[in-house]
Formats: C-alpha cells, sequence, structure tokens
C-alpha cells in the first residue's frame, strides 16, 4: 500500500465514535487483510474449530463491550485475497481503493427471504450515492448498483438457520471509491467502474463509510429489526429517502 493510500486508512475507533446509537456499526473491525470478509464474520459467528486469533479487538464499544457475535458487528477489510460476488465470482478488491466490508445481522426473516436483505441494501447504497455525491446509479437486479452502465457496487448475502433464536445473515457489501480504470483487471475495464472515477476526483472513503452505514443502519431498523423499539425514546436521525423527499418537494 502505497503513502497516498496510507493516510485514507480506514480507523475503526473513528468510525465507531461517528456512529452513536446504532445497531450496525456499534462494533466495528478493520482488518489490513483478509481473504473474504463474509468468511471471516462465519468465523466470528461459528469459532469452532475455526482460526478467529488473527481479528483484533473490538474497537472500544459504548456501555460495555458485547460479543464480537452480536448483530451489528461490522468488519472492513482494506483489501481482500478471495472476495466473493454472486455465483461464485471473484470479487476484485484493490487494496486502500474501495470499501469491502461485512455486517453481521439476526433479522426476524426466514431463509427464503434472503432476497430482502439484498434489495434493502443495494437501495440503501444507491440512496446514499445519489445524496452524497448527485450521481444517478441504477439498480441492476439481483444484486448491483451500477453508474452509466458500469459495476460500482455489489452485495452478498448469506444466511445460516439458527435453533431458538433469528438466523443468522452475512451482508457482504463491495463499493468501488477510489480506483482508477488500470485498478482493475482487463477483463472488467469495461464492465466496472468506481465514484472517483464517475466524479473526476478522490473520494474521502472514511467520511463515505459512515454516511453509508449510518443510513444502513436507519433503514435496516426501518424494515427489520425490532430493535427499533429501543431507539425511541430519542430523535431518529433523518434518513436519505426523507433528505430526498425533502429536496424534491422544496424544488
Amino acid at each position: 500500500m502505497s503513502r497516498g493510500e496510507k493516510l485514507d486508512q480506514l480507523i475503526a475507533d473513528q468510525l465507531q465514535a461517528a456512529l452513536p446509537s446504532v445497531v450496525i456499526g456499534r462494533q466495528i473491525v478493520v482488518l489490513e487483510q483478509t481473504a473474504s470478509t463474509n468468511d471471516a464474520i462465519f468465523q466470528v459467528a461459528f469459532p469452532e474449530g475455526a482460526a478467529v486469533s488473527s481479528l483484533p479487538a473490538v474497537a472500544s464499544a459504548k456501555e460495555g463491550p458485547p460479543s464480537l457475535g452480536d448483530e451489528g458487528l461490522v468488519l472492513f477489510a482494506e483489501h481482500q485475497t478471495a472476495g466473493r460476488g454472486q455465483r461464485g465470482n471473484r470479487w476484485e478488491s484493490a487494496a486502500g481503493k474501495g470499501l469491502w466490508f461485512s455486517i453481521l445481522l439476526r433479522p426476524e426473516i426466514q431463509l427464503s427471504d434472503s432476497g430482502r436483505l439484498t434489495i434493502w441494501a443495494i437501495e440503501t447504497i444507491s440512496d446514499v450515492i445519489r445524496i452524497e455525491f448527485g450521481l444517478e446509479p441504477a439498480i441492476k437486479l439481483p444484486n448491483d448498483v451500477q453508474l452509466n452502465g458500469h459495476k460500482v457496487a455489489g452485495v452478498l448475502v448469506e444466511m445460516r438457520a439458527q435453533d431458538k433464536a433469528p438466523h443468522l445473515a452475512v451482508v457482504g457489501i463491495g463499493v468501488n471509491v477510489n480506483q482508477c480504470r488500470d485498478d482493475f483487471p482487463a477483463g472488467l475495464q469495461d464492465r466496472a467502474i468506481s465514484l472517483a472515477m464517475a466524479l473526476g476526483r478522490q473520494v474521502e472513503r472514511q467520511n463515505f463509510a459512515v454516511a453509508l452505514l449510518r443510513n444502513l443502519d436507519l433503514t435496516y431498523r426501518e424494515k427489520f429489526s425490532k430493535a427499533v423499539a429501543a431507539f425511541n425514546s430519542s430523535p431518529a436521525p433523518t434518513t436519505t429517502r426523507d433528505r430526498l423527499a425533502a429536496k424534491s418537494r422544496k424544488a
């Protein structure tokens, strides 16, 4: 990783401090490298026989440290050596150039409804890109977000059944942030795009990560989590969709 990339490294403590009173992001881990962030989270959730000693301690948690396996853990990797997409496709994740992360969730849904999580994630990613950067992303089902007909983000949801507990879901998200065309393999250069390529400038990944996690948390609690009741005592921040609706009313 170059000096410039190191200056743009994700910092778990700062990410978590920017996300008070959340479900998604209540615990954040940033790894320098892992094979797949989805696999790393499954190792946390099912540690029997899995080597998880490489995972660092969770960033300082509020109100006492919950278990790593609790709902809301977010695990970033600056680089994935074996990132996965749909149908076993490889996800290219250039070191320090994108956001590669997975979220551990326990939604109140059946295994057959996992597609709802995919739709929730790609809709939220699309909304955040639109409101933060003024771009016009398009959703390509089943799991992609595109800009100008090129893939900028993808989602991979994997669920496992749990006895006497909500099923466990891992939502893997990859967003191309600061790549240039040459950062993509030759076979993807005409099919992939990054936010930086669309904007003509670099993006501060830390700030974008905060915006993305904040809105994933808000929309997840609205759609899936009974834990939303615990937050009703204080006003919830405005969601991306609310801000978009307000802008359209003023226009």
